[in-house]
């Protein structure tokens, strides 16, 4: 079988949301890095050798479909996982059993790097649409990291990007007001998308109102009901999932009124 040819590879079975276990499907990467469109979001390096080790470093693309877990809480950590299509959320859970969203993860984040340090992934990732995903076998980036001063700052940077995104989080949570954490959530989403080369201003939720509830901090009732509002005040349009922002400056103004 050819490294272009997809094959399936039974995985122990495990099942999400009282489903059947599940096969994974693996293939080896069919495309290079350096032609993948959520390239500037991942570990792609300037240099004709670096981005052929980065390259090199991809040894499995996982497919899943959506509501599928790619890793569980409690799972060993061996690498992490570049989305390369699709989303996916991370959650937590506590111990007091209560499940609490902590990330909403697009084309080009990486995932699994909190779990570096105890070595055990403490949290689930679950697929919210179809996607794919990238495998990053964390002992060839340390070799790749030793050996290249670029791809050792790129990896840095990656980190950084995570930490900075999980400070912003935590500073909504204690700060803002419901509104404000709606308002915030849906332009960065926009800011998101847009750095990826699609739309502005027009985008489709893949989380529940009470998933986006969980992540925010916020009841579903809440949530539902700021999004009327937001829709009658003129400040964004809602057709189900698809949002259009409508008046980007209100919603800043009203994410910027915390600061005063």
């Amino acid at each position: 079988m050819s490294a272009m040819t997809a094959h399936v590879v039974a995985m122990p079975p495990r099942t999400v949301s009282g489903s059947q276990p599940y096969l994974r499907a693996v293939t080896r990467p069919a495309a290079a890095c350096s032609t993948c469109k959520s390239m500037p979001f991942c570990l792609a390096c300037s240099s004709a050798t670096d981005s052929a080790a980065v390259d090199a470093l991809v040894t499995q693309r996982i497919r899943l479909r959506k509501g599928e877990s790619l890793v569980r809480s409690g799972d060993a950590f061996t690498g992490l996982f570049a989305v390369r299509s699709g989303s996916c959320k991370t959650v937590v859970t506590t111990t007091g059993g209560q499940e609490q969203i902590a990330g909403y993860h697009i084309a080009g984040d990486i995932l699994g790097a909190q779990a570096i340090y105890a070595q055990v992934h403490d949290c689930t990732i679950t697929a919210l649409e179809d996607s794919d995903f990238c495998v990053l076998p964390f002992d060839r980036m340390e070799t790749l990291a030793r050996q290249s001063a670029e791809f050792q700052h790129k990896f840095n940077a990656v980190l950084s990007r995570e930490i900075g995104r999980e400070r912003r989080l935590m500073l909504m949570l204690g700060t803002m007001r419901a509104e404000q954490r709606l308002a915030a959530f849906l332009l960065d989403l926009a800011d998101r998308y847009h750095a990826r080369g699609y739309s502005s201003s027009e985008f489709v939720l893949r989380m529940t109102r009470e998933e986006i509830g969980s992540h925010l901090g916020l009841k579903l009732e809440t949530v539902s009901r700021l999004f009327s509002r937001f829709h009658q005040e003129g400040l964004i349009q809602v057709q189900g999932r698809d949002v259009k922002i409508l008046d980007r400056m209100a919603l800043t103004q009203l994410v910027d009124a915390t600061l005063q």
